[in-house]
């Protein structure tokens, strides 16, 4: 069945709450574990066939945020989970409270309840209306960075639309186009510093009510952080500070000479990499797809069917057009056991890893699609991450056929991102843990945090300057996570650093790389993060060896390798 074929019908909520109170009674009477576990069962389909028709909504008006039909509906959704998760609440301190529960962790693993006592902890009736006022700010975001109409040389763009305009190796050209975005972007400023003011108090509001004494325990326990700490995420960010930031420095330091602009580098010369230009996709998007087609079918049996089926049953929406949500995404629809990408190509190297990166994503559903219980189709998230961005390292085997004649610049560039993005990365999470610790922050306040930290974790990076918006402190309000996510931006940062660990393995042996991978992959969501690595012979970003064992890799290569 097509995507477009897929019938989209409203559930009735009062008929599901009647439905998950009904399984949750049957439940707590079952009388032995064989009843209870044909109660799970049916639970865990009804479940699937719900989620999936609220994910079809979501997934369609991401596609048009003009559609008036499944606007009414993402907005119908936003206010009824909130309640519906209540009862959903009731069916997991059943489950967790069931006599059965030994016989249940015997067949299914204790993951199943690990990850229901912490769930457990990220609600109360008392917050169902605060659940539902986060919805609304967090659409209003996407809704508002969706709309933007950028006018830059007789036309008008999209943020999406904008992006090869900013990475156009002629000075001004790129110079101009930064300066056109940051205009909207600054005078969006009013409302976006109104949005996340309100989302920043409203969610350490719901830390306080569950008693947590503000947001960000309460936030680590919606990301399922199931086997590592704050306390480890801070040694964690010792560690970029400690390797990657001077690598990425000097990394950066290389681009600044190889184009003949000034360091520290402004926002508009960071972004172009080499005076010739950015690496591009050789072909329009349907070349690149068909690019994809063979990379996957040469890669594995099983990618080649996987891709095929996305292809075949339109289960990508890829193209940037008007109207469209910014950013890109995986998402599942476990009733028909399909994932879907949705993405914004524009011209820029990031079409192709969006065919690796989000397939990534989706490959690891389809390899897992059919687990039970089907929350261990996909691991946590940090986990979820590594296979995509692993999988971007496994692109290069077909550099050329994505590239072309910039298939060598597309390796060194893309090597190059990975080791500057985790500082940024790390950055990003670190800001949010001090906008958490200290909610009421003002707004200037928040972009002066924001000019500081940038300064110990991208050195090269001029902020003062003339790009209305970016050189203001104001770069966090791109970035969507932080309104939508917060505290997912680390699992990048943890994921890229396990990438490079499978990239270093794939400049020695690609075949024993795959197999690791495959290893990592078909293990699904049955494990937490750190046994899913262990389980696949790999390193834990946390132990700092790992860091520096990757950083003296990628430097050796960098150094040695011929651009030309």
């Amino acid at each position: 069945m097509k995507f477009s074929e897929m019938p989209y019908t409203r559930p009735d909520p009062d008929k599901i709450k009647e439905q998950f109170k009904d399984f949750t009674e049957k439940l707590k009477n079952a009388q032995g574990y064989d009843e209870a576990r044909a109660v799970f069962l049916a639970y865990e389909e009804a479940y699937k066939k719900f989620d999936t028709m609220v994910g079809l909504a979501y997934i369609r008006q991401s596609i048009d945020t003009r559609d008036a039909f499944y606007t009414a509906e993402k907005d119908f959704w936003d206010e009824n989970l909130p309640e519906i998760e209540e009862y959903e609440q009731e069916w997991i301190k059943a489950l967790v409270e069931s006599p059965f529960r030994k016989d249940f962790e015997a067949e299914y693993g204790d993951l199943l309840f690990i990850k229901a006592e912490m769930e457990k902890k990220t609600f109360s009736p008392e917050i169902i209306e605060d659940l539902q006022r986060e919805n609304e700010l967090t659409s209003e975001y996407d809704d508002l960075i969706a709309s933007a109409q950028i006018p830059f040389e007789g036309g008008v763009y999209t943020l999406s639309q904008m992006e090869p305009f900013q990475t156009d190796p002629d000075d001004d050209r790129r110079l101009a186009a930064w300066k056109a975005k940051g205009q909207w972007l600054k005078d969006q400023s009013e409302k976006l510093d109104s949005l996340f003011d309100e989302l920043v108090k409203l969610r350490d509001a719901m830390g306080r009510k569950l008693g947590y004494g503000g947001y960000t325990q309460l936030g680590y326990y919606r990301m399922e952080r199931n086997c590592y700490t704050k306390e480890d995420v801070e040694k964690f960010r010792a560690a970029v500070q400690k390797y990657l930031v001077p690598l990425a420095d000097s990394v950066m330091r290389a681009q600044a000479k190889r184009i003949g602009r000034p360091y520290p580098l402004s926002f508009a010369d960071q972004s172009v990499e080499f005076r010739s230009g950015n690496p591009r996709p050789a072909g329009t998007a349907r070349e690149i797809l068909d690019q994809g087609r063979r990379f996957y079918d040469e890669l594995s049996p099983e990618t080649g069917e996987f891709f095929r089926t996305m292809l075949e049953e339109e289960l990508m929406d890829v193209l940037a057009t008007e109207g469209k949500q910014a950013g890109g995404y995986e998402s599942s629809l476990d009733y028909y056991e399909r994932p879907f990408i949705f993405a914004n190509f524009n011209g820029t190297k990031g079409d192709v890893e969006v065919i690796t990166h989000e397939a990534g994503h989706a490959f690891a559903y389809w390899m897992n699609r059919k687990r039970v219980p089907f929350e261990y189709a996909e691991p946590s998230s940090e986990a979820c991450e590594v296979h995509s961005m692993s999988m971007e390292f496994f692109g290069w085997r077909n550099a050329e056929g994505f590239f072309g004649a910039d298939a060598n610049k597309f390796k060194y560039s893309h090597l190059a991102a990975a080791l500057t993005f985790i500082p940024y990365g790390t950055m990003v999470d670190h800001f949010q843990h001090i906008v958490y610790e200290k909610p009421e922050m003002t707004p200037a306040e928040r972009n002066a945090e924001w000019k500081r930290l940038t300064g110990i974790y991208m050195p090269w990076l001029k902020l003062d300057g003339e790009i209305p918006f970016f050189a203001e402190g104001r770069r966090w309000q791109a970035q969507g996570h932080i309104f939508q996510m917060p505290f997912y931006y680390i699992d990048y940062c943890l994921a890229q650093t396990v990438s490079l660990e499978f990239w270093a393995m794939i400049q020695k042996d690609e075949a024993d790389a795959w197999a690791h991978y495959m290893a990592y992959t078909k293990q699904g969501g049955s494990r937490t993060f750190t046994e899913l690595l262990k389980h696949a012979g790999l390193k834990t970003p946390f132990e700092e060896e790992c860091l520096r064992t990757v950083c003296e890799a990628a430097k050796k290569w960098l150094d040695s390798f011929d651009l030309i």
